[in-house]
């Protein structure tokens, strides 16, 4: 079972996990998420970073080293992971890789409210969302086949971005299915959302579980 965070934000797994390499300054934290696409799966702004580091710090997880200036630059303070950090950084990580959790994505609060509009026009929204994932998986393939070869990175660091790939592989997939589902009538309970949203300024009109293609 998940415990309890000191710290929960997911920047602050990215922190940690820099400076479990070595210590570091944020700029150069900044600067090496960036180059190996961490980004991509961490949001990053300097603003919440630095709110990080500063509850990070706070929780004793991590603790100020050095400062340091390069040429005329300001000083910057480089920090390191204490050893409750790096405690508490391995028992995260080893929880998120052991524990499927729950996760409220936005997509699933549509669907779930997808029957207060009518059958075709879901359909069509769901047509959409088809034609932007195709678009978006074609970038998604470009951009591994080039880290991987222009950029040299092994595999070891793309494996986020595979699993991002094959999630929306799988959801265009199925977004196929029902999207045709929709449009042939075949799909379970069709009946009485096209019946709710036939009726007249659906005056009375209730949304059931029953009724069939």
């Amino acid at each position: 079972m998940a415990s309890k965070r000191k710290v929960s934000n997911p920047l602050a797994l990215a922190v940690m996990a820099l400076l479990f390499e070595r210590p570091m300054h944020p700029y150069e934290m900044v600067s090496l998420m960036r180059e190996r696409g961490k980004h991509e799966s961490v949001r990053l702004r300097y603003s919440s970073l630095y709110s990080v580091v500063g509850a990070l710090e706070r929780e004793g997880l991590i603790s100020p080293r050095e400062t340091v200036r390069e040429g005329r630059r300001p000083e910057r303070t480089v920090y390191g992971i204490t050893d409750a950090g790096r405690a508490e950084f391995l028992i995260w990580l080893r929880e998120l890789l052991s524990e499927p959790v729950k996760e409220y994505t936005q997509f699933a609060a549509g669907l779930s409210f997808i029957a207060a509009l009518p059958p075709d026009e879901a359909a069509g929204l769901l047509e959409e969302r088809v034609r932007l994932l195709e678009e978006e998986i074609g970038e998604m393939r470009l951009g591994l086949e080039e880290a991987a070869e222009r950029l040299g990175l092994p595999r070891l660091f793309l494996i986020e971005s595979e699993h991002e790939l094959v999630l929306r592989e799988a959801e265009l997939e199925w977004l196929r299915e029902l999207v045709g589902e929709i449009r042939a009538g075949t799909l379970g309970g069709i009946g009485g959302w096209r019946s709710f949203h036939s009726r007249p300024a659906r005056a009375g009109a209730e949304l059931t579980t029953e009724g069939g293609p």
